[in-house]
């Protein structure tokens, strides 16, 4: 038996992002036994997915952590996270370990000298070699996302109440300056001629409240009453979705929905753009603007005032992709 550990952390759609390599150490390396590491608070994420044995949380302190992982006796550590506290953590384990390239270095490059040296690839790719001396293949079969049976009854009841083909808009983000903006919001949901489920959690509900005003009869406001699984699963059953570089970005590619991405601050080059989604996705954003990327993550207010990467975005394009949209796709 070969005892692999895998570490990421954070955050939901980096935890996504790793399943291909999950599927590929467990259903490619004979006797494979996969445990993976993460935050207790994203440990859901992972707990139907059938590749993995046995899920490990960060929610005591540091120094217990460590003791009872000892006590699993792993060979190898795959660190997708690469921090100074997975370090701390393979320091501890003395298993033998392996990383990714993270091109911090080269991101910094990009975003405070605009000089790009940044590979063409996705991150599911650069996980990919972390893992290159186990002779694995990336299976093509995209990312994995497994939604608990007991998870979709509340969110099967809401679909029963609707009766009608509906588009997903998700209206947070972990920045401000990856949200897309309310009365770009609202000038799209205005003029799409489907039903339109808002998503988010908690912290966005005023922001959601000020998208629907008005649009009563078309607009659900499911923001903050739901569970992850619960949005996937909303989400599994739409036409499409709307989505500002977020984890339910990477779960609708998981699921091979048709994703309409809109980017701010960040831009797809970082290697996070939906991987392997429906074939009917699209990337929007302001190209050749001289402010971005400004950053590799978000900030909560745009550094310039301006706000152009979001405020320029053409949504007449994204409103014509989304009405294009045919109901006959849910029945595949």
């Amino acid at each position: 038996m070969v005892k692999f550990l895998i570490v990421r952390f954070s955050s939901i759609g980096d935890i996504i992002l790793t399943t291909p390599v999950v599927r590929a150490l467990k259903s490619q390396v004979e006797g494979s036994e996969v445990h993976f590491l993460t935050k207790k608070k994203f440990s859901t994420l992972l707990e139907a997915n059938p590749y993995i044995d046995t899920i490990q949380t960060l929610d005591r302190s540091f120094r217990e952590l460590i003791i009872q992982l000892r006590g699993e006796k792993y060979d190898y550590i795959i660190d997708l996270h690469r921090n100074l506290r997975t370090l701390r953590l393979k320091l501890n384990l003395r298993a033998i370990s392996f990383t990714f390239p993270k091109l911090n270095w080269q991101k910094w490059l990009l975003v405070n000298l605009r000089v790009n040296k940044l590979p063409s690839k996705h991150i599911v790719d650069r996980y990919f070699e972390a893992v290159e001396i186990f002779d694995i293949l990336n299976d093509g079969k995209g990312l994995d996302y497994y939604i608990p049976e007991h998870e979709t009854e509340n969110a099967a009841k809401i679909l029963k109440d609707l009766q009608t083909p509906f588009v997903i808009v998700v209206v947070g983000g972990g920045h401000f300056t990856k949200q897309i903006p309310i009365q770009k919001l609202r000038n799209i949901v205005k003029l799409i001629r489907y039903t339109v489920l808002l998503l988010g959690g908690s912290e966005d509900k005023d922001k959601a409240e000020k998208v629907a005003e008005g649009f009563s009869e078309k607009i659900f406001n499911l923001t903050g009453l739901l569970s992850i699984h619960e949005s996937a699963w909303m989400i599994k059953h739409s036409l499409g979705i709307i989505t500002p570089d977020t984890g339910l970005m990477h779960i609708a590619a998981a699921l091979k929905k048709k994703i309409f991405s809109v980017w701010g601050n960040t831009i797809p080059e970082f290697g996070m753009y939906p991987y392997m989604p429906d074939e009917g996705s699209h990337i929007f954003e302001v190209k050749n603007l001289k402010c971005r990327p400004c950053s590799k993550i978000g900030y909560e207010k745009c550094p310039k005032g301006h706000f152009k990467c979001m405020m320029d975005i053409n949504t007449t394009e994204i409103i014509t992709g989304i009405n294009n949209l045919s109901d006959k796709s849910l029945r595949k």
